[in-house]
Order: structure tokens, then sequence, then C-alpha cells
């Protein structure tokens, strides 16, 4: 029997977490497992069990190692789940291969009406479900409802898209010529998601691919893995009442061997992967040697600008919810605080008074008065307590907070740092936890230059009245970010647009607005309907 626990270093090559997974053994008892404790009885209502099978190719199997997914709330296992190894991935890609055959064949509406059902589904088991997230992940229970819901409007949004997947006929200049352009599906489309979004990133991609004609193949994070269970038997109930194969939507968990197997094979025509730039640099060269389409979802180092206009009441309950919401895990989280000299001194004193108020609002992930759950892990903990060593190490300023919360969960203060300038190390990396760096900048332009000037470039806000300034923010001197937001936070992205970042963060795209192309190979027509063979561009070959 083993435990799985986050080591501090990405050393192992595809670990679908932002923290690398190290294994230690525990002992086969299941009695103080939570799945048996009465409290947590919705774990049942999604058919889990005490140990569940973590490889579904149209069946439920695993021949990898047992492992515990542990509760950041408390510690203590929720359940345990046999893996799957470098075998069971073959049996899944294989599986998905063939269920494509059939797939693929159907109408594109026809399949929107599949991912309808889905949505449906989900719908149904939106509160236990969302309990799971909470208690597996944990982030709050108002968050983790919320994240089923946004599977759910995916799922909405793919149904119209099934009906608009539109091509184009362009004009020849050919006679009797007829120039198209036509999107087919993919193939296998590969899932690689990360522990703090165990859900919504599966949902962008599958509901999507679903719909563009593709089958797809889930590596969940490592941590998470019962999330991943409990989904893909909704998912996979779904079409085996409309007499589809299951094997539409496979599940491998495990651990970085399958990773590397997925990025290595040609049989997956799209590589999806959400973690860290570090690892998901590796993933890119991986499938890139093989000339392989991937779409990575990295690292975020995300800055709220606050000019000298702007409404201060507005920025501070912005500014709470950026930098303390789902404890700082979100890929958008606010990581810089951005002030102009003119209101630095009053937005800081504002925030740290409205931070005070948070303080008796940390907790268990379920409990309804819990604004702020614990981190994910003991290592996260560890990361966090390292990090606040060295920003005091370098002469940096705690605000706020700083500590940690003793108790059997994994829980921290949110913290606020003074004291660092702009382009300290320590600002221009991502600490996957409730930190903020508050920096002081003499003018919008200064501002906007240090939004800039670190190697991820994932979301970014500005707050001010002045419209010079959000169209100098929106414009080519402006943010270089993938999602530039003005009087929002840096989080809570909508489904319609395309959600990614640039630079480091990968630069691919989910979700909405034209994202869709990346899951389907486009294809350049011309019909000669004539008796004639013209050349293109006047040539004569006679």
């Amino acid at each position: 029997m083993t435990i799985l626990t986050r080591s501090l270093v990405p050393v192992r090559l595809f670990s679908v977490c932002r923290k690398v997974l190290t294994v230690h053994k525990m002992s086969t008892s299941t009695t103080d497992h939570l799945i048996n404790d009465s409290k947590y009885s919705f774990l049942k209502e999604l058919g889990l069990k005490a140990t569940n099978f973590g490889v579904y190719d149209g069946s439920w199997k695993g021949s990898g190692e047992v492992v515990q997914s542990i509760c950041p709330s408390n510690g203590r296992v929720i359940a345990e789940v046999k893996q799957g190894n470098v075998d069971d991935y073959t049996s899944c890609i294989q599986a998905s291969q063939k269920a494509w055959e059939v797939w693929a064949d159907l109408p594109a509406p026809r399949r929107g009406e599949i991912v309808r059902q889905i949505g449906d589904a989900l719908r149904d088991k939106i509160q236990p479900l969302g309990k799971l997230v909470s208690v597996e992940m944990g982030k709050i229970l108002p968050e983790g409802i919320g994240e089923v819901q946004e599977y759910v409007d995916i799922c909405d949004y793919a149904v119209g898209l099934s009906r608009t997947l539109a091509g184009a006929i362009y004009p020849s200049e050919r006679p009797g010529h007829v120039l198209m352009e036509k999107w087919n599906p993919l193939g296998v489309v590969g899932v690689i998601s990360a522990f703090n979004f165990p859900i919504a990133v599966y949902g962008w991609n599958s509901a999507i691919a679903m719909v563009c004609g593709d089958t797809v193949l889930w590596k969940s994070a490592e941590t998470t893995p019962l999330v991943s269970i409990a989904t893909t038997k909704i998912v996979s109930q779904v079409l085996e009442k409309n007499n589809l194969p299951g094997a539409i939507a496979t599940l491998c968990c495990g651990g970085a061997d399958v990773g590397k197997a997925m990025a290595a094979d040609d049989r997956i025509k799209l590589l999806s992967f959400t973690g860290s730039s570090e690892i998901g640099q590796k993933v890119g060269v991986e499938v890139q040697k093989r000339f392989g389409k991937h779409l990575l979802e990295l690292g975020g180092n995300n800055a709220l600008i606050v000019a000298d206009d702007a409404d201060l009441n507005m920025v501070v309950q912005a500014t709470v919810f950026a930098c303390v919401g789902t404890a700082g895990q979100r890929c958008t989280t606010t990581r810089r605080l951005i002030l102009h000299k003119a209101v630095y001194d009053e937005v800081l004193q504002r925030l740290k008074k409205a931070y005070q108020q948070t303080l008796n609002r940390i907790g268990d992930a379920l409990d309804d008065k819990t604004l702020i759950g614990p981190l994910h892990s003991k290592q996260s903990l560890q990361k966090y307590q390292s990090t606040i060593a060295e920003i005091k190490k370098q002469g940096g300023t705690i605000e706020f907070g700083g500590k940690t919360i003793e108790g059997s969960g994994y829980f921290v203060e949110p913290t606020i740092v003074t004291g660092l300038k702009h382009d300290n190390p320590l600002v221009h990396n991502e600490c996957f936890a409730p930190i903020v760096y508050v920096l002081k900048a003499d003018s919008v332009e200064e501002a906007v230059s240090w939004n800039n000037e670190v190697p991820q470039g994932l979301s970014s806000s500005i707050f001010t009245q002045s419209v010079e300034n959000i169209f100098k923010w929106i414009g080519p001197k402006g943010s270089d970010c993938g999602i530039v937001n003005v009087n929002i936070p840096t989080s809570g992205a909508e489904i319609g647009g395309a959600f990614g970042g640039e630079k480091h963060t990968g630069g691919g795209r989910e979700s909405g607005s034209d994202a869709w192309k990346q899951y389907m190979r486009r294809s350049t027509i011309t019909i000669n309907h004539s008796k004639e063979l013209p050349l293109a561009q006047g040539i004569k070959f006679e």
C-alpha cells in the first residue's frame, strides 16, 4: 500500500501536479478512511468505494500501485485508488482509437446532443461532485460547486458549437474551380490536468474535443484521482446509455510513466497539459520531437495594477478575492500588486484591514463559514514556509500573515509582503500560495513595464477610470499577457473567451472563442468542376 505526497522540486518528468509526488508505504486498513464516515456519505453517491480502480477503457481496471488520496483539510485518507501503468495506458489508447472510428462518423450535432446529456448528468450530481472537489483539492464548497458548474457551462457552449463548426469558401482565381476550407477531427486527444482545477480543465478540453469528433484520454493529477474517477463514471454512463463506446472518454490515473508515454505517443494527436512551466517545457519538447500538437497551460505570475484614479473600493474587494481565493492556488491568482505611489499607502492599509477579517474564516473546505481553505498538501505548506523565510532573509517586510496555522490540515495565513524590488527573483518566481508582493510604481507606464518583465504571461489587470490608460493597456505596448482585464481582478475568467497565456505560460488556448480549432485539422480543398486544367498564378506548362 502506498500514499502520495508532493515533493518540492519538479524532478520527475510529466507529473501532472504543480509539485511532483513521492511515494511512501502505508498500512492496508481502510476503517478510518473518510469514505466510511457518515459525514462524507456523498462520496458513495458518486459510486466511489474504499478502494477504486483508476483506469477506464470501457471497463474499470488498474494494474499499478495502490495509492491513497489525502484530504488537505484534515490530513486523513479519503479512499484508495489502484492506479494504471503503461500497459493500462496502452489498453486505453487502443480502446480510444477504436472508439474514434464510431464517434467521428456521427454528425457533429449528434455529438453535441451527447455532450448536452453529459452536462445534464453533471447538473444532477453537482452537489456531491462539488463536495468531492472541496474534500480532495481543498477549495471551499462554493468554489468546488462552481468548478463543476464550469464543466456544465462548457457543455452548454459545446452544444451550440456543434452546429456552428464552420468551414469557408473562398473565391478561386481559376474558372470552374471552388476553393474551400474544411475542419476534421484529429483523433485521440490526451489531457493531463493539474490538482488545482481537477475537473474544470478536463471539462474545457473534453467537451470541445468531443463535439469536434475527437475521443479523449485523461490522465488526472496524481493527488486528485477520485475526482477524475467520479467524473468518468458520470460521462461513461451517458455514453453507454446511448449505446456508444465508453472508451470515447478513457481514463488512466497513474504516475510520470503514463505521462511520458502520452507525450511520446504518435497516436495522441493533441496533448493538452496543465501544470508548471518547468514540466510543461519538457512535455512540449517531447511532443515536438514527434511533430505532434500540444496545448500548454502553464505557470502564471499575475499582476494587478492600481492607477492613481482607480476606484479604491473596487480595488480592495477585487484584490482580496484575487489574492486569497482558493488559498492562492489558482493559475490566475494575483501574485503582484503594483500600486501607483499616490494611492500606495491607502490601498495597503485598507488591504491589511480586509485581510484581518478573513482570519476567522480559514478552515475546513466543506464548512459553510469557510472563506479560505487549506493548501493542497504538506509540501505546499513547507514551500510557503521556506518562501516566507527567504523573503525575510532578503529584507522583505511581512505586512500581514506569514504564519502557518496549527492543526491537522495544511492551513496558512494569507500574506502581504512589501520591501522587495520589482525585479527580485522571489517576485519573479510563482509560489503557489496566498502570498502577494506589493510594489510602488511612479507611473502607470512603469507599472505596465513591471507587469511585462516576468517570464510568465497568463493574466493581468488594471484598475483605472482613464480611457487613455485603458487603451494603452489593451494595445500593442500594453499588457503582454493572454488575459488582459480592466476593473476586474486577474482571476475569474469566463468560458466564452479563449483561456491561456503567452511566454512561459505556454501559448495554449482552451474553452471559448476559436480555441476549438486546436482540436481539429484544417484542410484547404480545391475542386475542379470544369473540363479544363488551368494552373494557379496563370502558369503555362505546355
